[in-house]
């Protein structure tokens, strides 16, 4: 099986889209389009045809550009069942537990819910890679919009039993602003202060900072090493407040 092609596209003031392409069957799938040109542009200069949209939650920087997309492509949308009445575009609904397809690569479905209530992620086991959408940032975690510390916790602790080398492809950069807030609430952890000194040196040369990965979130992300749920509200409060 051939290895994915996943690119990334800056839009809007933070977002990225991802565009993710299986060479072997041609098939290519968006991931969480904020807005629909720029996507179309990269795919029109890859020669490829969109066929799918995956949607992660309902929010407009997230789906925007899924009508227009469609319409040019005539893709198939997917995205959260219990979110449904908000993203009146999707022609399939899926939950935990499904099973999502992109050429002969199989992403699993996991609920995520807390920065949404229906919020899922799509994790491609076998090419070691899961879109987060805004659950997990690089150091960071999404804010808690309608779901509690409790599920972020357990969504923190699902994300951390996977292997340290997946890469996860979250929907922000939010990286730096991460890093000088992570090092105030463990100032004592090398591998932060080092990773900070690298985040500032990659964003001033206009370095894009995601995906990241499972083991240097472990490492470094403090909602992810949270010992408890309420550790977590009590992390993500003050980042709410910074």
């Amino acid at each position: 099986m051939t290895a994915l092609e996943i690119v990334r596209i800056p839009v809007l003031s933070d977002n990225y889209v991802w565009l993710v392409h299986d060479p072997e069957s041609r098939a290519t799938m968006v991931v969480d389009p904020a807005v629909a040109e720029p996507v179309l542009a990269v795919a029109a200069t890859r020669g490829w045809t969109i066929t799918d949209i995956w949607n992660t939650h309902w929010h407009p920087d997230h789906t925007g550009g899924n009508a227009a997309i469609k319409e040019a492509t005539a893709c198939t949308i997917t995205g959260p069942a219990a979110e449904y009445a908000r993203i009146p575009t999707l022609d399939v609904q899926v939950q935990g537990g499904d099973t999502v397809r992109l050429g002969n690569h199989v992403a699993s479905v996991w609920d995520v819910p807390a920065h949404t209530a229906g919020h899922i992620a799509y994790h491609f086991a076998d090419d070691g890679a899961i879109f987060v959408g805004d659950t997990m940032f690089a150091m960071g975690c999404g804010r808690l919009f309608e779901g509690t510390a409790d599920q972020m916790f357990a969504n923190m602790q699902k994300l951390g039993s996977l292997d340290d080398a997946t890469r996860v492809y979250c929907a922000h950069e939010y990286t730096l602003s991460n890093a000088r807030f992570a090092v105030t609430v463990d100032p004592h952890n090398e591998a932060l202060a080092a990773r900070l000194a690298a985040v500032e040196a990659a964003r001033a040369a206009g370095e894009a900072t995601v995906p990241t990965t499972i083991g240097a979130e472990r490492a470094t992300n403090p909602f992810l090493r949270a010992a408890s749920a309420a550790e977590l509200g009590r992390i993500r409060a003050l980042k709410d407040a910074a």
